[in-house]
């Protein structure tokens, strides 16, 4: 599972002209799973995001998490994270996991986010999305689960 963390000042999904899902503040993620991907990477990476520390203290450092901080997250699946470039000029999606397989584990990671207390807005899987953020910092991380 691969996540990719956007510290975002405001955020939303936009399919077909209507709005999936926005946030003011918080997190972008943009969540790929491959086809080895189990809900203990699930779990894992559903708390790592809720715990890292990537919003500024009162001295300015990076010391609070989203739960100590507030904000919203806002969910969006990416097959293309698991996109290999390595030959020619055609990324290949074989890592992806099939939407059989990825829809009910993204389902649950934004359950586990809920769970800890996370309030999150979605994309909507498989969908043609438009994606506008305004990045806050830029602050873009990547958390996945194989490197637990």
């Amino acid at each position: 599972m691969r996540v990719v963390i956007q510290r975002s000042k405001k955020a939303s999904v936009t399919v077909e002209e209507k709005v999936a899902g926005a946030i003011e503040y918080g997190y972008v993620l943009l969540v790929g799973l491959t086809h080895t991907d189990t809900l203990e990477d699930v779990k894992y990476v559903a708390k790592k995001v809720a715990e890292i520390r990537l919003f500024e203290d009162e001295e300015g450092k990076m010391n609070k998490s989203i739960l100590e901080h507030g904000g919203d997250i806002l969910s969006v699946s990416q097959f293309t994270l698991y996109g290999d470039t390595r030959k020619g000029r055609r990324p290949s999606f074989i890592e992806a996991a099939r939407p059989e397989v990825a829809y009910p584990l993204w389902d649950s990671f934004n359950e586990e986010l809920r769970k800890l207390g996370l309030k999150v807005e979605t994309g909507i899987f498989g969908a043609m999305m438009d994606v506008a953020l305004v990045n806050d910092g830029p602050v873009t991380v990547i958390v996945e689960s194989k490197s637990k």
